[in-house]
């Protein structure tokens, strides 16, 4: 039986911390008395009838005497061969004149003033500056090895801090003022503001302030600057961070830094926590397979601890965004957690003038500009983008020589966001060129000869950065919600009618109308498989969405028999649209012909030059008849 000579198993006690700077000393100590000495002692002792015979032989350089009465001396070649000094020692014989015996010799000699040196200085210089060289040698070759390990803000070696940006009451800079277009939600976090200003209004009738906000909406829409506004108009500390700051590689780090955040917050009450992209730890926890992930869950189990810790009277309020509100864990968003959940939409055709009247008022913009135009041609866009937009038309003012931005800057900045730069020298041939403008007054032409579409803005066939030839750009006259069945589908002709024009005049086709093949088809699946406008299928839900703020991507959840019907149905609405775009045409051919002409000529085009000569042929038409 072997025993366990460590008393039972128990790990013997740390020492301290001054152990190990005592030892660091004890060693400095030995080497001042054994080490150092005997390595700077390069001085032999010899007998005083050497040192005559070599004052007799002229090789003595240098004497020195001492206090103790050595004489101390070097010679005049010894030095020559070696990289240190060499001196020599003997005593002074009782009754010998040294003075005579270096007199008229070459020989440069002093002697030692005795003086007592200070007692303090020489304990300072022999044993405290060693001590502390080599304490400033350690804490320089830790700080490098934490370094050198990953430590640092943000890494493992920061043994759970947080890193969290804290902002002071006016740091921020933010309010509601420079929020425009989510009146919805500043309305739901205006009464957040209001707790922290007056608290007692609450805690008189027994309401408690919701512990946390969760903004949910599409990338660019203004989360975080909501969250900043918020803490810009309460007046109080601002804590931000992302969920990526979570993230550690060794487990249990995360849930530090949790730990971390919360405490600083509840030192700093009232304040606002604002966690950016909380789906980065918040995710649904899954079973304990292989595909579990250890860290992530503990960091979000200690989140879910400290929201339920935390008392709401403090004032601790905890904002937090995502554009994956359906991946979020359901205990993250019950009540007493994250009680109230604020959409944070794409703004509307009033909010999208809002914010670019906001954006405007940065650089110098000219009077007549009409920020409603704009608004409309700029619809599904996010306020990142219209600032990006107003940013563009600025660039371009600036490379026109103008002081001011006009109307064209801000129309041609939204085209280039949509579509990209002009190509100044994109090589484009003659005859490529007539099937572009065949292609594109294809698309207009059956836009404006059909109900329930979208006026036509512009026409152009200069060539993008993106890789488009030439586009149509049609805009709608109000802001609209809701799509009628025959919308959709004449949408659909709308899109299929480049591609009808082109088998109507060149009896061929090109690879110009991919992108109106890719959205037609969309559609038409749509409205087979979500939207219920299948006569076949009728109102079943034929396909989930996943990532709504996200690209929207699509699943089919139905059986193999069920999705080849949808995609038999999907191909008849296509064919029907593409041959009601070839009635069209055919019907207008002289119409297409001239407006392709014209078009050809000018490259680009206005919905007003459009519907002028569209309008001048129906009157000449009506009159022959």
């Amino acid at each position: 039986m072997v025993e366990n000579t460590n008393g039972g198993g128990k790990q013997p006690p740390r020492k301290s911390f001054l152990y190990y700077y005592g030892l660091v000393m004890l060693i400095v100590m030995l080497l001042n008395i054994f080490l150092f000495p005997s390595m700077m002692d390069r001085t032999q002792q010899v007998r005083f009838d050497q040192f005559s015979d070599q004052l007799k032989e002229d090789n003595v350089d240098e004497v020195y005497v001492t206090t103790n009465n050595e004489i101390v001396y070097t010679l005049k070649n010894d030095n020559k061969n070696t990289a240190w000094n060499v001196t020599y020692k003997t005593g002074e014989i009782p009754g010998v004149n040294l003075y005579d015996l270096l007199d008229g010799k070459d020989v440069k000699y002093s002697a030692e003033i005795n003086t007592q040196a200070s007692p303090l200085l020489n304990f300072l210089l022999t044993w405290i500056l060693p001590l502390i060289l080599f304490v400033g040698i350690g804490q320089l070759m830790g700080r490098s090895l934490m370094k050198r390990m990953g430590g640092g803000p943000g890494n493992a070696m920061t043994f759970g801090k947080s890193n969290a940006k804290i902002y002071a009451e006016s740091e921020t800079g933010i309010t509601f003022a420079d929020v425009a277009g989510e009146e919805e939600a500043k309305d739901a976090l205006k009464e957040i503001v209001d707790f922290l200003h007056k608290p007692e209004k609450y805690s008189e009738i027994g309401a408690v302030l919701p512990k946390g906000a969760l903004l949910v909406g599409p990338p660019g829409t203004g989360k975080t600057m909501l969250a900043k506004a918020v803490a810009g108009e309460a007046h109080v500390p601002f804590f931000s961070i992302s969920g990526s700051e979570f993230v550690e590689m060794f487990v249990g780090m995360g849930a530090a830094k949790v730990r971390d955040l919360f405490k600083q917050a509840n030192e700093k009450a009232p304040c606002i926590v604002f966690i950016d992209e909380i789906d980065t730890i918040g995710k649904k926890r899954d079973g304990a397979g292989m595909g579990g992930n250890d860290e992530r869950e503990q960091t979000l189990n200690q989140l879910l601890t400290e929201m339920d810790g935390f008392d709401g009277k403090k004032g601790v309020v905890i904002l937090a965004a995502t554009n994956r509100p359906e991946s979020l864990d359901p205990a993250l968003l019950r009540p007493g957690r994250f009680d109230r959940r604020i959409p944070v939409e794409l703004p509307d055709l009033k909010g999208r003038e809002a914010i670019l009247k906001v954006h405007g008022k940065k650089v110098k913009v000219d009077e007549s500009v009409d920020y409603n135009e704009i608004a409309r041609a700029t619809n599904g866009a996010s306020g990142a983008e219209l600032a990006n937009i107003v940013n563009e038309a600025a660039l371009r003012a600036v490379r026109m020589g103008r002081k001011t931005v006009s109307q064209q800057d801000l129309e041609e900045s939204v085209e280039t966001v949509i579509a990209g730069y002009q190509k100044k020298d994109a090589g484009v041939s003659g005859d490529e060129k007539k099937i572009v403008s065949y292609h594109e007054i294809g698309h207009a032409l059956v836009a404006a000869l059909q109900t329930h579409s979208a006026p036509v803005h512009k026409i152009t066939i200069v060539p993008r950065t993106s890789g488009a030839l030439g586009y149509t750009m049609q805009v709608e006259a109000d802001q609209r919600f809701l799509m009628s069945r025959e919308e959709a589908f004449n949408k659909i002709v709308t899109l299929t009618g480049g591609r009808a024009a082109e088998e109507l005049i060149f009896h061929s086709i090109t690879t110009g109308a991919s992108n109106d093949i890719e959205q037609a088809t969309k559609i038409a699946r749509a409205m087979v498989t979500r939207y219920g406008m299948s006569d076949h299928f009728g109102m079943v839900a034929l396909e989930t969405v996943n990532n709504a703020y996200l690209g929207g991507d699509t699943s089919l959840a139905c059986s193999a028999e069920t999705a080849a019907r949808v995609d038999e149905e999907v191909i008849a609405l296509v064919k029907s649209a593409y041959e009601k775009a070839k009635a069209i045409l055919s019907g207008h051919e002289d119409k297409l012909h001239e407006l392709a002409d014209y078009l050809l000529d000018k490259e680009t085009i206005t919905g007003e030059e459009f519907m002028k000569i569209l309008e001048e042929k129906k009157e000449d038409g009506e009159a022959e008849a």
